[in-house]
């Protein structure tokens, strides 16, 4: 009974992941998770109290989505300079993934977009912004920054930058182009 409990959890999950991505929070209703997953409506409230609760854990997984691509990448790396553009690396992982829709830029983003302040999601989004921001920071130290509060800073608002005017356009060359900006900067450091 466990085992079924945490599948349909996870088919759950994986159905409001696409629906979420694909066509927004707020258009996206439980009853569409719920065929898609093709669980019981019951299993839905089995496993998660309301339809924020699993908004939560959907942000909760691409978020480590994210780190895991990071953690591959910085394995790559091959330089503390690398480690730091490892960061830009891995959202450009995350945005090469497969979409039913198309890339439609930071699903984190897209997500604290459309809840109201104070959501627990947008705390979420907020927790995994200020991570990034934290590790372009002591990556910037490790790759001997003079000022690695202030490079992180600028890293990541070009980081931003690119993610969210990817999404906008529905394709990673912003991204890339804030990638190769980050490469010049950290040549200069």
């Amino acid at each position: 009974m466990l085992f079924g409990v945490g599948l349909a959890k996870e088919k759950l999950l994986e159905a409001a992941s696409r629906r979420f991505y694909a066509e927004g929070i707020a258009a996206t209703g439980i009853d569409a998770i719920i065929a898609e997953a093709r669980v019981a409506k019951m299993s839905l409230y089995n496993n998660f109290a309301s339809k924020d609760e699993l908004v939560v854990a959907y942000l909760d997984r691409r978020h480590a989505e994210w780190l895991g691509l990071l953690e591959e990448r910085t394995r790559r790396a091959g330089s503390a300079t690398g480690e730091v553009l490892a960061v830009f690396d891995a959202y450009l992982d995350h945005a090469a993934l497969a979409y039913v829709q198309g890339f439609r830029g930071c699903g984190l983003l897209n997500g604290a977009a459309e809840l109201p302040t104070g959501h627990p999601g947008r705390e979420a989004v907020r927790a995994h912004k200020d991570e990034v921001r934290r590790i372009l920071t002591e990556r910037c130290a490790a790759a001997g920054a003079t000022d690695p509060e202030q490079l992180g800073e600028h890293l990541f608002l070009i980081l931003e930058g690119g993610v969210v005017s990817a999404g906008i356009e529905g394709s990673p060359e912003r991204l890339k182009r804030a990638r190769s900006l980050a490469r010049l900067i950290l040549a200069e450091k």
